[in-house]
């Protein structure tokens, strides 16, 4: 029972019913001109005729938002079956139409049951106590008949019945016709592609960074407390230091991302900042060993910074798996490849598959850009290569 009676205490059913009354408004007017049927035909014709107009779509479309939903009205549900915005296609304004008419003809039966079924069981309750019915009620019966009286109250609950199941059905019609277009769906989905794809490149940009700049710390404060040299030690927390900062301003980028969608790339490091990250893995007591063949000024943005990236999580790994070891970065630009190749030797038991996601986000970032990334054992080195195209 507390079951059915539910729908009752939702603030969403009466407005629902309040959308339905709200369609007849304007065709009622018509009934002051003169109640003949051609003047509601009128009404309607012309309500198909404001439905072929772009805005009206867009003015349905809010209202139903508002009244039918029964949620935030720029929730992304919401979004997803309603649509706010102008007729763009022939079908569009088709659907928007059909909409007008159906929303008019249920608000009109609606509307109607809302007044006479009252009124029904005034006549019923009347009747039954032996009165006379109204002049204009449904009953014309002159005797009198006590179990009217029992029937009186079936009107009333029938009303809120009406009132629920309307609600349900326009705001069924709401969705189907007042809903994205396939092109609107399709549309939808490529924006939320990009979002997806953006929060995982932000996810990589922070592993990389952060994960960087902590190996950096913790490498160079263990050899700084293991050296016992107060000149060691300065240059650690110097080392330490400037990796911070960079890793801070790396932050502050990405999150400027998140903060602000539209915010350009521009600022990101790219390859031409290449020494700072081997000026950083020096410091942490790497011997780097770095060629650069080719002008990396002339490499496309977003090829440069995904290189950046690669570069960056290849010298984590070596600090963090290998240590202070020799290292040979090779970077070549030539007319249509980008060759990043990174080998050092190996200094631990080679990890099992899938542990940590740094490979990973190297082998991600080559396939996004339609590259090639090896990474593994290589005569006795660790090696990571990777090919990018230019193009």
């Amino acid at each position: 029972m507390v079951r059915m009676l539910r729908p009752l205490t939702r603030a969403v059913t009466y407005t629902r019913w309040l959308h339905l009354l709200v369609a007849i408004v304007w065709p009622s007017l018509w009934l002051f001109i003169q109640d003949v049927w051609w003047t509601q035909a009128t009404a309607a014709v012309l309500l198909g005729l404001a439905g072929l107009v772009p805005a009206t779509r867009l003015v349905e479309g809010f209202q139903a938002r508002l009244l039918l939903t029964g949620r935030r009205h720029d929730s992304e549900n919401e979004r997803a079956e309603i649509v706010a915005t102008p007729s763009v296609t022939w079908a569009d304004r088709g659907r928007t139409v059909v909409w007008l008419e159906a929303r008019l003809v249920l608000g009109w039966i609606v509307a109607h049951l809302s007044v006479q079924l009252p009124l029904l069981a005034v006549d019923l309750l009347t009747t039954g106590l032996g009165q006379g019915p109204a002049a204009d009620g449904y009953l014309s019966v002159e005797e009198h008949h006590w179990w009217h009286a029992l029937l009186a109250p079936l009107p009333l609950l029938l009303l809120p019945v009406i009132v629920v199941w309307s609600g349900h059905l326009i705001t069924a019609l709401a969705v189907r016709l007042l809903g994205p277009s396939p092109a609107e769906r399709l549309a939808a989905m490529e924006e939320r592609t990009e979002q997806l794809l953006e929060r995982t490149r932000i996810a990589r940009e922070l592993h990389d960074s952060i994960g960087h700049a902590l190996t950096v710390a913790v490498v160079q404060a263990g050899a700084a407390r293991a050296a016992g040299d107060p000149a060691f030690t300065d240059r650690a927390l110097g080392a330490i230091e400037e990796t911070g900062r960079a890793a801070l301003g790396d932050l502050e980028r990405v999150l400027g991302v998140l903060r602000e969608s539209g915010k350009p790339v521009s600022s990101r490091p790219t390859l031409a900042d290449a020494d700072r990250l081997l000026e950083s893995a020096r410091a942490s007591g790497a011997k780097v060993d770095a060629e650069v063949t080719g002008s990396v000024d002339t490499v496309p943005g977003p090829v440069s910074r995904e290189g950046y990236r690669i570069l960056q999580e290849a010298l984590t790994n070596v600090l963090r798996h290998a240590g202070a070891v020799p290292v040979r970065v090779r970077v070549h630009v030539c007319d249509d490849t980008l060759v990043l190749a990174i080998r050092n030797p190996l200094t631990e038991p080679i990890p099992g598959p899938g542990r940590g996601s740094g490979l990973r986000g190297i082998r991600e970032r080559a396939a996004l850009l339609g590259g090639l990334a090896r990474t593994g054992p290589d005569d006795g080195d660790w090696q990571v290569h990777v090919e990018l195209p230019l193009s």
